[in-house]
């Protein structure tokens, strides 16, 4: 499994993405936070949300949301398995992405050969549609999207993913070479979910981000958020219903010993009223180029505790 995220995941211009390592471990520590308030059990695994981008006149039809089961390497998967059922709670998620339409996909595994991911075969069932769907070959099936002409080679990569806790492998891997399944076998734009919070009264894709606070003498202290994943969370917002998004910040001391300070949230709704107008130059994006970033006043967050996700 390390072997290959250490390939799936790009290096960036500098060699490793540590930027994206971050980001993965900051997805971690925030499920960890979660199960510690007692909300362990209403947010999904992550997963991705692509569409179409081919110049054809149909960019961005039809956009899919997959999310992966994850492939234990304590367990088998052998090629006539039952393919299991999806999690009871991933249900009612992809019911709110499919009255948006946004097609929502439970992904399960069979596996060949042991040691092998060219070996792992997907298969996929719609969830959030009125019955029971059958599974269907992935991402072979999907036919609303462009085939390459040959396989794309995502597994170039020589990236340095060693402090990534074994407890996070399994599901990190899932993820990854569902992305790698889908993207060497179809052009698309693609987005990873960090997850999904199934609140009292909404159901929120979640953005989570590893951030220092910084200060602009307009704005004050802020947290940015770059545009890529603000196009993202408006996206979210256009499609209306009930789809809100949460960005989620887990604020540290530096960038040298990257302590937690603290979890702080804030609804997209809150974002874009008070997001600055005025976009700032940012550091280092996840794939290792330069970003934008919009500047969130840290006023307009909320800390991340239960009596706040009781609000939700």
């Amino acid at each position: 499994m390390r072997n290959f995220l250490s390939k799936s995941i790009s290096s960036g211009k500098s060699g490793e993405n540590l930027n994206k390592i971050r980001g993965l471990l900051a997805e971690v520590e925030f499920r960890s936070h979660l199960q510690k308030l007692g909300y362990g059990e209403r947010v999904s695994p992550g997963g991705w949300i692509t569409r179409r981008n081919r110049d054809d006149g149909q960019f961005g039809h039809p956009t899919c949301v997959f999310f992966p089961e994850v492939i234990s390497p304590d367990d088998s998967y052998p090629l006539d398995r039952v393919l299991p059922r999806p999690p009871m709670g991933l249900h009612t998620i992809c019911a709110t992405f499919h009255q948006t339409g946004i097609a929502a996909y439970y992904c399960a595994a069979k596996i060949g050969i042991s040691d092998a991911p060219e070996s792992i075969s997907w298969f996929a069932m719609q969830l959030g549609v009125p019955s029971q769907q059958p599974y269907i070959a992935f991402p072979n099936d999907f036919r609303d999207f462009v085939a390459r002409s040959r396989k794309h080679n995502f597994l170039t990569g020589k990236s340095d993913i060693s402090n990534v806790p074994s407890t996070a492998l399994a599901e990190e891997f899932s993820k990854e070479h569902l992305r790698v399944a889908f993207q060497s076998r179809f052009f698309s734009e693609i987005a990873d979910v960090d997850g999904v919070f199934w609140g009292h009264q909404h159901t929120y894709p979640v953005e989570i981000k590893e951030k220092t606070v910084a200060r602009d003498p307009s704005v004050g202290q802020y947290f940015g958020l770059d545009v890529g994943p603000f196009v993202k969370l408006a996206f979210y917002a256009a499609k209306k219903g009930n789809l809100h998004s949460l960005f989620v910040v887990r604020e540290i001391d530096n960038v040298e010993t990257r302590a937690l300070v603290e979890w702080w949230f804030i609804t997209f709704e809150q974002l874009a009223r008070y997001a600055s107008w005025q976009p700032q130059s940012g550091g280092t994006n996840m794939r290792g180029g330069g970003s934008t970033v919009v500047k969130i006043p840290k006023s307009e967050f909320t800390v991340l505790t239960s009596a706040a996700l009781d609000r939700l």
